[in-house]
């Protein structure tokens, strides 16, 4: 998937492939149907101000537009947007674009899935159409997203709000054909999608690549951008791109010092900070419910297994905290004819493209995946949000399950997994403005030993689950809240158990910085193997678990 130029009257296209661009169409065109705009009301009071944001802040008024149609915008853009079926405005979009068409700077926050492309794809065409860009003119918006697939979204919106102009368009990604992108910004791109690592690459060694016309930089998803690690390229970038007469968009879900810091460097002073969702009672969107099961480790997969038979005929996303515990269990569940799909950051760019492209166009399915497809996709009318690794931070759990109902009057279900010594986080969620519900579970699936003895006998399988396990491991004691994610505190007995092992495999795993604290973990290791074999070999496992009811009754998967 690279770099595509769109003209009028121009048939040049032999870089994206026509059966991606018509997943990417025919992803936009179901996101549409589900995704029902209604009118909200902005909300005077929600605005804070911020140490490096002027005390003027973007206030919403009676007379605030609420219709595309209210905003003065070009004929192009118009029947674009009667062509994708938007009408009316969401929150974010009529606090945010008609301040945008003043060339104003603006911070933006705003809750996973309320609009924010539009909000900044509008705009930015608009300074296009009016200054009647050319492709001679060179780049003259850059849209930053941290990731390849965000990008290739971004991309599919920016290709329908583009039907009636001239401008030309593309993405730049990684993984994708470098000299073929360059030859294409050599012949001159008008509106610019990347990723930060590829876009910094044809800045410094793209000789052809014209940006000195640059007018507005837009910096999507600030906060996963900097969580990833682009935090150098980001500075590299703004430091080359020319920054007289530019306005910049920096938008984030959560703003964090590093994201005020980057917010210093690329908007001009005084900017304008708008916050839709400063004076919401919850963190998340109305229509999900939500809810939380416990279980001891040694049970976790026999709950999932359960929960994905009983509901093969929804659409559900599963996370979880590994790409080797991905791998594994996409294998296992394959084998065991749970069909699922996979998406995890090992994955070449074209696996990943269309594994996205097939489950945003399935009416249901199971995809498992890490984080990697936890930020800003927009993938239609999903079920389920299933936290089988649960994160350790309340902002990538709002970001988690912001994967499902999306926009105005849709609904969601999402469910996270905790075993008894990771309750703690649940006060990190409530502080956070999220509250779950317990939910019940009785009747495992009694598979235990069929799993065991698949994965004592099958070589692939044994493997894989050997690298899921380990990777597990690694990724539980990278968690930065110790106090309630302690890698020192696991039964790895009943770890290994959920990963098929009758017996915890000997894994090479380098925990913490110093020998202590590998020392520490062998010794564990081997104290919750002996304690487990003196339990569990001489006691029948229960099948079923009993939880306390919640508040509001008790919760059923049957709902």
């Amino acid at each position: 998937m690279t770099l595509n130029l769109q003209e009028k009257k121009s048939t040049e296209n032999d870089l994206i492939d026509k059966d991606t661009l018509k997943k990417i169409l025919k992803t936009e065109k179901k996101e549409k149907k589900s995704n029902i705009i209604s009118e909200t009301e902005a909300n005077t009071n929600s605005h804070k101000d911020s140490s490096l944001i002027s005390s003027m802040s973007a206030t919403s008024t009676k007379d605030s537009p609420v219709l595309f149609s209210d905003l003065s915008l070009s004929k192009p853009t118009e029947k674009a947007l009667q062509n994708m079926g938007f009408s009316k405005m969401t929150e974010v979009q009529a606090r945010t674009i008609p301040i945008l068409m003043t060339g104003k700077d603006v911070l933006g926050a705003a809750k996973t899935g309320s609009g924010k492309t539009l909000a900044f794809l509008i705009p930015a065409i608009e300074i296009l159409y009016s200054l009647k860009f050319k492709p001679r003119n060179g780049t003259g918006i850059i849209i930053i997203s941290p990731t390849r697939e965000l990008a290739l979204q971004i991309f599919g919106v920016a290709k329908e709000l583009l039907e009636y102009h001239s401008q030309t368009f593309g993405v730049i990604i990684g993984g994708a054909n470098r000299r073929a992108e360059a030859e294409k910004l050599e012949k001159g791109v008008n509106l610019l999608i990347a990723t930060p690592g590829r876009l910094l690459d044809h800045l410094q060694n793209t000789k052809g690549f014209i940006y000195r016309n640059l007018k507005a930089l837009i910096i999507d998803e600030a906060d996963r951008i900097l969580e990833i690690g682009f935090e150098d390229e980001m500075r590299q970038i703004i430091k080359i791109l020319p920054n007289e007469n530019r306005q910049s968009m920096l938008f984030s879900a959560t703003q964090t010092t590093k994201v005020e810091d980057l917010a210093r460097i690329s908007l001009r002073p005084g900017p304008l900070y708008i916050n839709v969702d400063s004076d919401k009672k919850s963190s998340t969107v109305d229509g999900l419910e939500q809810g939380y099961v416990v279980c001891d480790s040694d049970k976790r997969f026999l709950l999932l297994f359960t929960f994905l038979k009983r509901n093969l005929k929804k659409k559900i996303i599963v996370f979880f905290s590994s790409c080797n515990s991905v791998k594994y269990h996409s294998e296992l569940l394959n084998y065991i004819d749970i069909p699922v799909l996979d998406l995890h950051g090992k994955q070449k760019q074209q696996k990943r493209t269309n594994t996205f492209f097939e489950f945003s166009n399935a009416k249901q399915g199971i995809l498992i995946c890490t984080d990697v497809a936890a930020r800003g996709l927009d993938i239609p009318a999903v079920d389920w949000i299933v936290q089988y690794d649960p994160p350790d931070d309340p902002r990538d759990y709002i970001h988690r399950v912001g994967r499902t109902a999306r926009g105005a009057e849709a609904k969601g279900k999402s469910l996270m997994f905790l075993v008894p010594s990771e309750l703690g986080f649940l006060r990190y969620l409530k502080a956070a403005k999220v509250s779950l519900n317990e939910y019940e579970f009785s009747k495992l699936a009694n598979i235990q030993f069929q799993l065991e003895k698949l994965i004592s006998k099958n070589y692939y399988l044994n493997k894989s689950a050997k690298d899921g396990y380990r990777s597990y491991l690694q990724a539980y004691a990278s968690y930065a809240l110790k106090s309630i994610f302690d890698v020192n505190n696991l039964d790895l007995a009943k770890v290994a158990k959920s990963f098929g092992f009758a017996i915890p495999p000997s894994v090479n795993i380098n925990i913490g910085s110093g020998s202590k604290s590998s020392r520490k973990y062998s010794k564990n290791l081997k104290r919750s193997y002996h304690s487990s074999s003196k339990n569990e070999h001489f006691k029948k496992q229960k099948t079923s678990l009993i939880h306390k009811s919640t508040e509001n009754g008790k919760n059923t998967w049957s709902k």
